[in-house]
């Protein structure tokens, strides 16, 4: 049978998805084992050398010696510098005991301390633990350059492990994870005012707080004051990959000003996003300046009509999430106790404010714009400096030099004016 005569089973599609579902699935397992396989070993290299410096005492200048051996050894190996070594001694003294970030007692470690490291004697010799003692540990998951960059700015280790459990969550690179350090992601997550614990079930009540931040940071927009409500809508639309990394995992963008008709009237919702973990429709209602107590009654109205037209039997309840500049953490309270729907209010910041030491350290615009000024103002030609006039005069031979010329022009002027006599 020729190929174009060729008839394909009702569920080739089906199975071609299948297949590539398949392909691709095996591809991720491959690189989270060359990945584990990678920490595991710069694990292993920080134990053996730690190890050695604990029991012989070697000193700092081991560490140059070792990686220029290991160079000429292995010209074709890259990672074994003495800045990465070192970073291995202390990734394995940070994580000495890779069982203690195990799944189950990760859940736990909110109030662990840290753990010492751990030495057991044998014949007079110390025992450490090896890597493969503990082979779902959650450290070997994560890439090792989101390890150097945690180890650098991330002091606290329950501060470092909710990074690591993130990162593995979303699926966060390495620029990305920088940036939500930088930003403090950990201490404005769970942090909205809403009234969750009283309107929704426990399970989902703890899962949508901890959804919602507080404050969220638009420092990728370009919006400078005064600016309009539907300004920072369509900056954000324009934006939507970087906002959607700020609001976090889960959220589906459905639509912007969403159409809905209640009686003979129409209204229109600034954002609509759907919550894949909560199973629920996320209304966004874009505030410019401080929070008003009719922003929640108003909210309250759009998640009841879109519990009655949009959410289906398997959804769950909609939640909404007001997000203005300014919020008095009272007035949102007060603004929540009465309302039946579930209701979460942020602030937003279109850029991180600076700490005060480095503030005070920083010029101001003003001081600044002055000193431009100045500037230009020097550079002017009425109040260019003088040329510095010359302290020593011309030498002898360089007058003779400058004279002869002119005494020569000057016989060619005489002999010019004979001519002309004649």
């Amino acid at each position: 049978m020729s190929k174009a005569h060729l008839v394909l089973p009702a569920d080739f599609p089906k199975l071609l998805a299948e297949i590539k579902s398949r392909i691709q699935q095996a591809q991720t397992r491959a690189m989270l084992s060359v990945n584990a396989e990678l920490v595991q070993l710069y694990w292993d290299i920080g134990r053996i050398i730690a190890g050695r410096q604990q029991q012989e005492g070697w000193g700092a200048a081991v560490i140059p010696r070792l990686a220029r051996e290991l160079k000429n050894e292995l010209p074709e190996e890259k990672g074994f510098s003495q800045r990465n070594l070192d970073r291995m001694i202390a990734f394995f003294r940070a994580y000495s005991d890779p069982a203690d970030f195990s799944p189950p007692v990760v859940a736990k470690l909110k109030t662990a301390a840290k753990t010492p490291l751990p030495v057991a004697k044998s014949a007079g010799l110390t025992v450490l633990p090896q890597a493969t003692n503990a082979p779902d540990s959650l450290i070997w998951s994560v890439p090792w350059a989101h390890h150097v960059v945690l180890m650098e700015k991330v002091k606290d280790r329950t501060v470092r492990l909710w990074y690591m459990a993130q990162t593995l969550a979303n699926g966060w690179s390495r620029n990305v994870l920088l940036a939500m350090i930088q930003s403090e992601a950990h201490a404005r997550q769970g942090q909205a005012i809403s009234n969750f614990e009283r309107l929704l079930p426990s399970p989902q009540s703890d899962l949508a707080q901890q959804t919602l931040k507080d404050p969220y940071i638009f420092d990728f927009l370009t919006l400078q004051e005064p600016f309009h409500e539907r300004e920072l809508e369509t900056n954000l639309l324009h934006q939507l990959e970087r906002f959607l990394l700020e609001l976090g995992q889960g959220f589906a963008f459905v639509g912007r000003q969403h159409y809905l008709k209640v009686g003979d009237r129409e209204f229109y919702i600034d954002l609509l996003f759907y919550h894949l973990k909560l199973r629920c429709f996320v209304v966004i209602d874009l505030k410019k300046g401080e929070f008003k107590p009719e922003y929640a009654g108003k909210m309250n109205f759009y998640l009841s009509v879109v519990d009655d037209q949009l959410r289906h039997e398997a959804d769950a309840t909609s939640i909404g999430l007001i997000l203005c500049q300014d919020r008095n953490h009272i007035v949102a309270e007060y603004a929540l106790r009465g309302v039946e729907k579930p209701i979460g209010i942020s602030e937003y910041e279109l850029t991180r404010a600076l700490p005060p030491s480095l503030k005070s350290a920083l010029p101001t615009v003003e001081e600044i714009e002055a000193e431009l000024a100045d500037a230009a103002h020097s550079n002017t030609p009425s109040t260019l400096p003088a040329p510095a006039k010359r302290k020593t005069g011309p030498s002898k031979d360089s007058t003779k030099k400058a004279k002869k010329p002119s005494s020569e022009k000057s016989g060619r002027r005489s002999q010019g004016r004979k001519r002309h006599e004649d």
